[in-house]
C-alpha cells in the first residue's frame, strides 16, 4: 500500500466510485459530471493499495463568513475509506497530513466540514460551530401574519434561468450570516444542478422569487413530492434554502411555501437557530424543530484565525490553547480586538482562560458561549470573571448556520 499522493484530474471517476462505495450509493455518471468541475486535485490526497483507490480526502478553497468578516477556509470533503481498509489508520493519516499542509500553506486559518458522524472529527480538533434546526412541519391550519401593502410580488421559475440574480441576492445576505460560504460560478452550477437520481421521488427544483420596490430581494429553492393515501392529498414541500433581504420578502416566501395546494407537510433541514419563522407562525410546535449539527470548524492557525474575525464588544484576554496535532498553536495568546478589528500575538503573560483547540473551533463563529463550554471542562476559567467578560465579545448578533452541504 502506497503513502498518500496528490491525484490527477483524470483520477476523479475512480475517487467518485470510492465515495459511492463508502456512502452506500451507486456510481452515477450524471452526478459525477456535476461534481467534476468543483474537484480540486491539487487539494486532494489519495491512497492506493496496488492500483485500487482505498482512501481519499479533499478540500475546496472558498471564503467563509465569520463574525464581521470573510475568511479563506479549507472546505474539507470527499473523505472516504474503503470497507476493506478500515481500522488501519488511513483516515487518521489523511486528516493529520491535510491539517499540516493547510497550516504550512498559510492561506487558510481555519478548516470546515460536515461530519458524516459526530464522533469522528473531534479527535482531529474540529468543534461543532454552526448548528441547525431540521423542520418537519405539519402545515395543516398553520398560519402566518396577513399580507401587508409593503409586500411585493412572487414569481415561479426554473433556477438555472436566474443564476446571476440568485448569486447577487445570496452574496448580499451572506455578508451578515456566519457559516455561509462564497459561491463562484462553479459552485452556483453545483448548487443548482438538479440530477434526477437525487430527487428522491420529488419534482425538479423550483425557484420562488420575490420582487420588492427595488427589484428582486428574496428567493426560495424547493421541490414538491406527491402523496395520496386513500385519495387524500398529503403532498410535501421540500425547502432547500430561503434567502431574503427584508421581512416582507421573507414572510411572502414562507406564506406560499406553507400553503402549496395538495400538500400537508413541509421539510427544511437547514433552518437557523434564530430562524424568524419560529416566531411568525401561530403554532411553532407544528414546525417540530429538531436540533442537529452542521458546520464543524477546525482552527488551523490560532493567531491568524482569531485576528481575522470581529468581536461584538471590546476584548483583551490571554488564552492558553492546547493543540496536540499542530503544536505551533499550543501556547498563550493575547487577543485584543473589538467591532472594527483585532490582533492576536504570542505572549508570556499569565493565562486568563485555557481551552483545547476543539473548543476554540466551537466558539469561532459565535454560536457557543465560553460558559457553556466551561461546563464541559474543555474551557477553564483561570482568572475569575473572565467568562463573564468574554461572552458579549465572542457571541454575535446573528446565529451561525450552515447553508449547504459540500
Amino acid at each position: 500500500m502506497t503513502d498518500a499522493v496528490v491525484p490527477r484530474a483524470e483520477d476523479f471517476d475512480e475517487i467518485a466510485a470510492l465515495l459511492a462505495l463508502a456512502f452506500h450509493g451507486d456510481p452515477d455518471p450524471d452526478v459525477h459530471e456535476v461534481e467534476r468541475p468543483i474537484f480540486e486535485p491539487d487539494r486532494s490526497l489519495l491512497v492506493r493499495d496496488g492500483r485500487t483507490a482505498v482512501a481519499h480526502a479533499a478540500a475546496f478553497g472558498r471564503d467563509l463568513t465569520v463574525p464581521g468578516a470573510q475568511v479563506p477556509a479549507a472546505h474539507v470533503s470527499m473523505v472516504a475509506v474503503a470497507p476493506t481498509h478500515r481500522r488501519r489508520g488511513l483516515l487518521s493519516g489523511l486528516m493529520r497530513r491535510q491539517l499540516r499542509e493547510i497550516h504550512d500553506a498559510r492561506r487558510e486559518p481555519v478548516a470546515v466540514l460536515w461530519a458524516s458522524e459526530g464522533r469522528i472529527y473531534p479527535r482531529f480538533g474540529y468543534g461543532s460551530a454552526a448548528q441547525r434546526l431540521v423542520l418537519s412541519a405539519d402545515t395543516t391550519g398553520l398560519r402566518l401574519p396577513a399580507p401587508t401593502p409593503a409586500e411585493g410580488t412572487l414569481r415561479l421559475d426554473r433556477p438555472a434561468a436566474h443564476a446571476g440574480e440568485l448569486a447577487r441576492v445570496y452574496e448580499q445576505a451572506r455578508a451578515d450570516r456566519p457559516g455561509w460560504s462564497r459561491r463562484d460560478e462553479r459552485w452556483w452550477a453545483y448548487v443548482l444542478a438538479d440530477v434526477k437520481s437525487r430527487r428522491g421521488g420529488a419534482t425538479e427544483r423550483r425557484v420562488l422569487l420575490h420582487d420588492g420596490p427595488d427589484g428582486l430581494d428574496g428567493y426560495a429553492l424547493y421541490r414538491t413530492r406527491e402523496d395520496w393515501p386513500g385519495d387524500i392529498p398529503r403532498g410535501e414541500v421540500q425547502v432547500g434554502e430561503v434567502v431574503a433581504h427584508t421581512p416582507e420578502a421573507y414572510l411572502a416566501l414562507w406564506r406560499l411555501l406553507l400553503s402549496v395546494d395538495l400538500t400537508r407537510r413541509l421539510t427544511f433541514p437547514v433552518a437557523a437557530l434564530d430562524e424568524p419563522l419560529l416566531r411568525l407562525v401561530d403554532e411553532p410546535r407544528q414546525l417540530a424543530p429538531v436540533l442537529a449539527d452542521g458546520l464543524w470548524v477546525r482552527v488551523v492557525d490560532v493567531p491568524a484565525a482569531l485576528a481575522a474575525r470581529r468581536y461584538a464588544a471590546d476584548v483583551d484576554v490571554v488564552v492558553e490553547v492546547a493543540d496536540d496535532l499542530l503544536p505551533e498553536n499550543t501556547g498563550r495568546w493575547r487577543l485584543v480586538g473589538g467591532p472594527t478589528g483585532a490582533e492576536c500575538t504570542a505572549t508570556t503573560a499569565p493565562a486568563e482562560l485555557a481551552c483545547d483547540v476543539r473548543a476554540l473551533g466551537e466558539l469561532y463563529l459565535g454560536g457557543a458561549t465560553p460558559a457553556a463550554l466551561a461546563a464541559t471542562g474543555r474551557v477553564r476559567e483561570v482568572t475569575p470573571d473572565t467568562l463573564t467578560r468574554l461572552t458579549p465579545a465572542l457571541t454575535w448578533h446573528r446565529s451561525p448556520t450552515p447553508m449547504e452541504n459540500f
